[in-house]
C-alpha cells in the first residue's frame, strides 16, 4: 500500500488541549461529585452542571451521559433538572 494513501491517525485536541480520554476522565470525576450532590439535594439543574464543568461542552455532555448510565433522570429541554429516578 502506498504511504500517501494510508490512513493517518489524528489526535484531536479539545478544549484546553485535552485529549478525548482526558475529557472522559474529567467527566467521570465530575459525575462522582455531582452524584453526591444529587443524593444530598435531591436534584441539580443543567445550568449548575454547565457551570461546574466551566462551560466545556464535551465534558458537560459526557457528564450527562454518565449520570444517565448511573440511573439518574437527566430531564429534557422542558425540565432541565437532574434527579434520582423513581
Amino acid at each position: 500500500m502506498n504511504k500517501d494513501n494510508s490512513c493517518k491517525i489524528h489526535k484531536t485536541a479539545y478544549r484546553n488541549g485535552k485529549t478525548f480520554e482526558q475529557c472522559k476522565q474529567d467527566a467521570v470525576s465530575v459525575t462522582e461529585h455531582l452524584s453526591k450532590e444529587i443524593e444530598t439535594n435531591q436534584e441539580i439543574s443543567w445550568s449548575k452542571v454547565l457551570e461546574y464543568v466551566d462551560h466545556d461542552e464535551l465534558i458537560y455532555k459526557l457528564t450527562l451521559k454518565y449520570l444517565r448510565q448511573r440511573g439518574y433522570d437527566i430531564g429534557n429541554n422542558k425540565t432541565p433538572i437532574i434527579k434520582k429516578s423513581k
